[in-house]
């Protein structure tokens, strides 16, 4: 079981990150921008904190969202200044990384398991709702200040990493091809913006400063992340 431990992410904004064995938890004084595709708070909004939650694997919620609410509020959180992810994943197994680049650091935090990896572009099983809890989800958290243009090309950035460190793995989904992803991913792009030396980064694309070393951060994450998994599991890869 995970005992909670509690770090500071950036030493100068004193933003803290919260490990417990029930969630991973990111928090700051003040509101970070937040882009994310979250069960609890998607979207763009402000939030002071970041959330992945443990469930089991076989959580199965009729209403997940109104059950997230609910969970939030019995730990005493706001929830209109909260942004929640689920995971099945280990939380023991996450991997955190910080780093800085040119006028901007870096912390990208992530969870993974790949037993409903899937390939993005095939046919496949649709659904209307959340049907399980995340499998790959990264928390990728930004001291600088983004446009929203950034952010979004942030998320597109992410996700082609991910899908290379699973190519690289070769990991495969339930019919034998290399999968992009899982059913059920998420992501949060959250960024202070707090300008570094009155630079605004306005890309995020894999040839621009912020980019590059955001698509670095989430590779090594993600594969060092879904190694641990597919270990535990007695599938060594990569």
């Amino acid at each position: 079981m995970l005992k909670e431990t509690r770090s500071i992410l950036f030493d100068h904004r004193r933003i803290i990150l919260t490990r417990d064995f029930e969630y991973l938890m990111v928090e700051w004084d003040e509101p970070l921008t937040v882009l994310s595709s979250a069960l609890w708070g998607g979207g763009l909004r402000k939030a002071r904190r970041l959330i992945n939650r443990h469930v089991p694997k076989d959580y199965c919620e009729d209403d997940p969202r109104q059950e997230a609410r609910q969970w939030l509020i019995r730990q005493g959180w706001h929830i209109g200044e909260t942004v929640a992810l689920l995971t099945a994943a280990r939380l023991a197994d996450a991997q955190v990384r910080v780093t800085e680049g040119y006028r901007f650091h870096l912390a990208t935090v992530v969870t993974a398991g790949v037993s409903n990896a899937a390939r993005a572009g095939k046919a496949g099983p649709t659904y209307l709702d959340y049907p399980r809890p995340g499998t790959i989800n990264m928390m990728l958290i930004v001291d600088g200040e983004l446009t929203y243009a950034a952010m979004v090309n942030a998320v597109i950035t992410a996700s082609e990493a991910k899908a290379a460190a699973l190519q690289e793995l070769k990991v495969r989904d339930s019919e034998g091809d290399l999968a992009t992803g899982t059913t059920t991913d998420a992501v949060i792009v959250a960024s202070t913006q707090q300008a570094v030396e009155g630079v605004t980064h306005h890309y995020a694309g894999v040839a621009s400063p912020f980019g590059q070393i955001l698509g670095r951060e989430v590779y090594h994450a993600v594969r060092s992340a879904v190694q641990l998994a597919q270990e535990r599991k007695g599938e060594i890869i990569g």
